[in-house]
């Protein structure tokens, strides 16, 4: 993937790296708090589905520069372009963007340093894990504009329990990072200055577990959710099954009972 994707400013918008075998996307537009302009949106769709390709990478981290994690959509660009035909295209391209996320391989860990309203937001209730700053605010404040989140609630209500869903939706209300971790929105809420720190450790931990079941993990996951119990638990049966014939699992599961050390994985 390339380490530093084109765009129409002067410095990239996404910045891209990779460290070992994990990714990092930082949104870069502080100026503009980070909104999710049609330039940002692309950028981020062309770099995910590029990582989602790469089997050499295992997690992806999202975090971003400035004052703000993301604000959300684009306001400005919006208000220049009122038709209705141009939203559609835009919520459609962001909420392809957002499945995006939880649709490729690798789990997605947002790091959160700072404002994170509306389809930022969004951002972080789609990621598949999330840590903050304790000095980060989340919001989901459209509300106030006259305009529903009504794409962020679909996230947002999958996240978190839906009458504090709701409650943030009708009212607009910042939440702190403390109480975004009581309400699930987030894992963790970190001292600012161990957030980066913090973050790539996580990354690591999870990077080093067995690939198969990573990826067959976070597909299984999302998949069941969606079925009743007892299909559920079928469904979950057979991945299981399949995942117990795996060389990696079969050799990870004979150094257990043979108490060997079992080995960080190497297969990414």
């Amino acid at each position: 993937m390339n380490n530093n994707l084109v765009n129409k400013e002067l410095d990239p918008i996404l910045e891209s790296k990779v460290t070992g075998n994990v990714a990092t996307l930082t949104l870069n537009r502080p100026n503009k708090f980070n909104a999710l302009s049609e330039e940002m949106l692309a950028e981020l769709q062309t770099a995910l589905s590029e990582i989602g390709k790469d089997g050499s990478i295992a997690v992806v981290i999202l975090n971003a520069r400035g004052r703000a994690f993301c604000a959300g959509h684009d306001l400005r660009q919006m208000r220049e372009n009122h038709a209705e035909d141009y939203y559609r295209t835009l919520f459609d391209t962001c909420s392809t963007m957002m499945q995006t996320i939880r649709n490729i391989p690798q789990p997605v860990i947002a790091s959160v340093q700072g404002l994170a309203t509306a389809a930022g937001c969004q951002l972080v209730a789609t990621c598949d894990l999330a840590v903050a700053a304790h000095t980060a605010q989340f919001a989901v404040s459209g509300i106030n504009l006259g305009l529903f989140c009504s794409t962020p609630s679909v996230a947002l209500s999958r996240s978190i329990n839906s009458k504090r869903a709701l409650e943030m939706l009708l009212t607009g209300d910042f939440i702190d990072a403390e109480t975004a971790v009581e309400y699930g929105l987030i894992n963790h809420s970190i001292e600012a200055d161990q957030l980066d720190e913090f973050t790539k450790n996580l990354a690591n931990k999870i990077a080093s577990k067995p690939k198969s079941a990573r990826t067959v993990g976070k597909s299984l996951f999302y998949a069941q959710q969606s079925k009743n119990l007892n299909d559920a638990y079928q469904y979950a049966a057979r991945v299981m099954a399949n995942n117990m014939m795996d060389a990696e699992t079969l050799e990870a599961v004979d150094n257990f009972l043979n108490k060997k050390p079992l080995k960080p994985s190497n297969s990414d």
